[in-house]
């Protein structure tokens, strides 16, 4: 018997929660042979953009998204 044929003999018997942390082990072991693959950090994957967002551009647009929040909030009390 080969090592394959010995596994499917093997997990055939095993109650279902088992085969399932069975399968988990499989995808961990397959991780070992193919690395996942490393992405690319976000201000990476846009550079190509050549988009420049400043704290300070953000740090207006919180301002913004906040000013009518809060304006409304005072007056409903």
């Amino acid at each position: 018997m080969t090592a394959e044929e010995i596994l499917v003999a093997k997990i055939k018997v095993l109650p279902p929660n088992l085969k399932e942390e069975a399968l988990h082990f499989v995808e961990f072991l397959e991780t070992k042979i193919h690395p996942p693959v490393k992405r690319k950090s976000l201000k990476g994957s846009l550079s190509h953009l050549n988009i420049k967002i400043t704290d300070e551009d953000i740090r207006e647009a919180r301002n913004e998204m906040w000013r009518g929040y809060t304006e409304e909030t005072e007056n409903e009390k």
